[in-house]
């Protein structure tokens, strides 16, 4: 269902989702309403437990085999100024992952779950998307079959982050695309350009929408006017995971806006996933406004590369803990409130 070798295939895809098992919600609510503590005590813990029931399809779901992939790219769109830093740090950084030296190595570690780094074609950066499309469709679909076949076979929970200089300007026309607005308001400082660079990032983006106007009707089309490979590599993540009923911890705002076309084929694209933390980034604040998902955290963090999501990682956890672990006020002799 998620090789995505042609166009049709992604089209299946998007359109025949699994949802959340009702039975395994059920009990979970009611497990929730039997156990030592008042009705809705421990908050969106709560929530979560239950949430994490409906997408394994069990009464006490467990993780024991967190997935964190970080997916790398490079986009032609840097050379025009964009970010701060050369397309070099991408590569760079993907060497910083692999010797542990990074954030996310220290991150994942701390929450138990696993790493995998996923460098897509950083000798060959996407199109300048202000000329044309960043990426063919046959190019599209091969990032997202990568994203798709790099869930290990074991995980039972997905985090997703991602590496890419330029890839904050792309997740700001990737999400006006998807949700409209002015590019002026979807704009951050990513990896810190100043006022004149805020300017350029917004300019950028209304030509990128403007040279890709018959593209992105589709969110499909989008991701390939405007994404870059880690982006669609991400999207594909989130579609495999939706097949196989693993839940999805994204990270920030470009781990969102990389998801964030699926919606717009399909209306209930993300009801797997989970926003791990609200990012700095301005764009990531209309992303969580305009679609009501809400974060887990609010840390001040922007990093990227899934930090939020493993952080966040740690909640969910506690969340099943509670859930699993507690006594029934049958179980443990106390009574119930009358």
């Amino acid at each position: 269902m998620t090789n995505f070798t042609t166009r049709a295939d992604y089209d299946q895809a998007i359109s025949n989702l699994p949802v959340a098992d009702q039975t395994a919600i059920d009990a979970a609510t009611d497990r929730q309403g039997q156990l030592t503590k008042p009705p809705g005590s421990l908050g969106r813990l709560e929530d979560l437990a239950i949430w994490m029931a409906g997408w394994q399809g069990v009464e006490k779901p467990q993780i024991n085999a967190a997935s964190c992939l970080i997916f790398a790219g490079n986009h032609g769109i840097a050379a025009l100024g964009v970010s701060a830093f050369p397309s070099d740090v991408t590569a760079q950084m993907v060497g910083n992952f692999a010797a542990g030296g990074a954030a996310i190595n220290q991150l994942t570690k701390s929450a138990g779950a696993s790493l995998d780094v996923i460098a897509l074609d950083l000798e060959n950066p996407t199109a300048d998307f202000t000329q044309g499309p960043a990426m063919t469709e046959d190019e599209t679909l091969d990032a997202m079959a990568k994203g798709a076949a790099a869930i290990p076979d074991q995980a039972d929970m997905l985090l997703v982050g991602e590496m890419g200089i330029g890839n904050t300007t792309a997740a700001a026309a990737v999400s006006m695309a998807s949700l409209g607005g002015d590019a002026s308001t979807w704009v951050g400082r990513g990896t810190g350009v100043d006022d004149q660079g805020l300017k350029l990032k917004a300019d950028v983006i209304n030509r990128g929408i403007a040279a890709n106007q018959d593209l992105i009707a589709s969110g499909f089309g989008i991701l390939s006017a405007l994404a870059g490979r880690e982006m669609a590599a991400i999207a594909g993540a989130v579609m495999a995971a939706r097949h196989r009923r693993i839940p999805v911890l994204l990270d920030g705002f470009i781990s969102t806006a990389s998801a964030l076309p699926l919606l717009k084929d399909n209306p209930q694209a993300l009801d797997h996933c989970l926003i791990s933390h609200r990012s700095q980034e301005p764009g990531h604040h209309q992303i969580i406004e305009k679609t009501g998902m809400m974060p887990l955290l609010d840390l001040g963090m922007r990093l990227g590369e899934g930090s939020g999501a493993a952080t966040a990682l740690s909640i969910v956890k506690s969340a099943l803990a509670a859930h699993n672990g507690m006594a029934t006020f049958a179980e443990a002799g106390v009574s119930g409130a009358s």
